[in-house]
């Protein structure tokens, strides 16, 4: 499931200036998402060399597009990991839509 699946996109035309072209703005409005509470199911992982969080996110989910929440319960900002890092993987993505 996409983070932006519930989002508003709008897009429109625009010309700029004295431009012959005409460019076409894409906006998707901003989601919130709740904070991931912790369970009993959770898993425990120590990163290993190689490790991404889409591949995370595709062993434990099935899904590569999930790699987002798994960042987010572990207050990441990026994709790779370094060898040695301990994840939390959310038993459940039931809080991966957003408001």
């Amino acid at each position: 499931m996409s983070r932006y699946f519930n989002a508003n996109i709008s897009k429109k035309r625009i010309k700029r200036g004295n431009s012959p072209y005409m460019y076409e703005i894409t906006r998707c409005e901003t989601i919130f998402y709740s904070s991931i509470p912790e369970t009993d199911g959770d898993m425990y992982v120590i990163s290993q060399p190689g490790d991404r969080l889409d591949l995370l996110a595709n062993q434990y989910y099935g899904d590569i597009s999930l790699w987002w929440y798994i960042a987010k319960a572990n207050g990441l900002t990026f994709m790779t990991l370094k060898p040695g890092t301990s994840l939390r993987i959310p038993a459940t993505t039931q809080y991966a839509i957003g408001k």
